[in-house]
């Protein structure tokens, strides 16, 4: 599904080059579990926005679901990352003056295609993470584990062929902190959704099936 080979990734200051991937190469069946965990200024960061199509590497080669992406223009690569990638942030980003309803909707909106029955699709994700009774609050009338709820189901709307989850507990307890990544693991094995957490906590990343280190722009295992 996902096959990173001989990623590199600099980025200019002045009149050099800052190295922050070196030769990555990584590989990800479709539904697997699997965590991305290195520290601040380890290179997980722009290894996700590359596996997101938010970046662009310098070298090498990105095949997603066998298709070359790499070598996308932005609209290219902005039409097929709302496709298959559905994306769930440490602060959430929910549109404060939108419904969780709304805002789990909100993905469609910005399809070119049609998309039936998009508000009983929603209320039915909102059903499976466990906050459909939620529905029509705005996210400051929810907890900090409601609304990441909720931004799992807004990644789940479209269907998408991976989830990318980049610090999803970060913003939340230990206690809350375990019963999303236990959603996670759920969706997972239950539905065989494809799910890459990046992270920086050695805790969280050992609950997923693979675990992949990054160090320095490397990866250190796989």
């Amino acid at each position: 599904m996902i096959e990173l080979s001989h990623i590199n990734k600099s980025y200019p200051i002045g009149n050099n080059e800052l190295p922050v991937l070196q030769d990555i190469n990584f590989k990800m069946d479709a539904g697997e579990l699997v965590s991305i965990v290195g520290t601040s200024g380890s290179g997980k960061s722009t290894l996700m926005n590359i596996i997101g199509l938010l970046d662009q590497p310098s070298k090498g080669k990105y095949l997603l679901n066998h298709n070359e992406v790499s070598t996308l223009d932005d609209d290219q690569r902005s039409e097929i990352r709302n496709k298959t990638i559905g994306f769930v942030f440490q602060s959430f980003f929910l549109l404060p003056k939108l419904t969780a309803l709304q805002n789990v909707c909100l993905p469609i909106q910005y399809r070119h295609e049609h998309f039936p029955d998009v508000t009983s699709r929603a209320l039915h994700i909102l059903e499976r993470v466990g906050v459909k009774q939620y529905a029509n609050h705005k996210p400051n009338e929810l907890s900090g584990g409601q609304q990441q709820r909720v931004a799992i189901a807004r990644a789940l709307i479209g269907k998408p062929t991976v989830i990318l989850a980049d610090e999803p507990t970060g913003a939340l307890d230990t206690q809350t902190s375990s019963e999303v990544m236990n959603l996670f693991k759920e969706l997972n094995r239950n539905e065989k959704t494809s799910v890459i957490i990046i992270t920086h906590d050695p805790t969280i990343a050992e609950q997923c099936n693979r675990v992949v280190r990054i160090q320095d722009g490397l990866l250190e295992s796989q």
